[in-house]
């Protein structure tokens, strides 16, 4: 279970096989750390994948050794897009905790 406090570090994924599930990117970014949400964005009007995701990753050291190892490697018969500097975007899970009702 994550706790309350943690920052999380959210890796933008680009070039992506419309194929592609949020298990296979699951289980290539899970070989270097925790992995918390892996959204694969689609396109409001259609629903279908745009080629594109967000992987949510626990740990922002694990989350720059995945950049560096998976940026340009193989997925789907694709080489995947994960920039470095588009990639790291912390969130602090504190900001995201609902407020009590009054």
């Amino acid at each position: 279970m994550k706790e309350q406090n943690s920052v999380t570090t959210n890796i933008y994924v680009g070039n992506l096989f419309f194929g592609t599930t949020a298990d296979s990117l699951r289980g290539v970014f899970a070989q270097y750390g925790e992995i918390g949400i892996v959204k694969i964005m689609t396109d409001r009007n259609t629903g279908c994948a745009r080629g594109d995701a967000i992987v949510e990753m626990e740990n922002e050291t694990d989350a720059r050794t995945a950049i560096d190892a998976l940026n340009g490697t193989t997925l789907d018969g694709r080489p995947m897009y994960v920039p470095t500097r588009r990639s790291l975007r912390r969130r602090d899970t504190l900001s995201l905790k609902e407020e009590p009702a009054s």
